[in-house]
């Protein structure tokens, strides 16, 4: 199994459906990766045109464990609120597994920032999302058996 970094560039959003009658939508995103969430920063009054210019990264496993384990990329995209719960505006969907074999055999894979639809819960498209994407294979180090708190050593 390989272990890597996977690094997200979050760049931009246009045309994103706006939520909010009255001024303009505070939009942020919480990016998943299996169980890692990260949360970008609020795009405060950048309404439906927010720009990011963020990186996140994720530890990556190449192949997963287990049998059912997807390679994808969930960009949910939200809406801060100050007095109610946050809405949610739309989300996308990155599927990783042609980077992270690229990644693996190569050592690493770039994919420069592109477009992808952004939609709603009923699937009607609501904008786009720019988002850039890098993966590089990290060499785990090796682990030693420990017997009873001590290591074994090889003499």
């Amino acid at each position: 199994m390989a272990v890597g970094i996977l690094e997200v560039l979050l760049v931009n959003a246009k045309g994103l459906g706006n939520t909010d009658f009255f001024g303009k939508m505070d939009p942020y995103v919480l990016i998943q990766y299996n169980t890692q969430e990260r949360k970008s920063s609020v795009a405060r009054g950048q309404g439906s045109n927010p720009s990011w210019g963020e990186k996140f990264t994720f530890r990556v496993e190449y192949p997963g464990e287990g049998d059912h384990h997807e390679f994808k990329l969930n960009l949910k995209i939200m809406d801060k609120d100050t007095f109610s719960s946050d809405d949610y505006i739309g989300s996308t969907t990155i599927f990783l597994e042609d980077l992270l074999a690229l990644g693996v055999e190569n050592g690493t894979a770039e994919l420069h920032p592109c477009k992808y639809r952004v939609v709603r819960m009923d699937q009607s498209y609501c904008g786009e999302i720019q988002v850039g994407l890098t993966f590089n294979l990290r060499e785990e180090p090796e682990i030693t058996e420990e017997y009873g708190g001590w290591k074994q050593s090889e003499y």
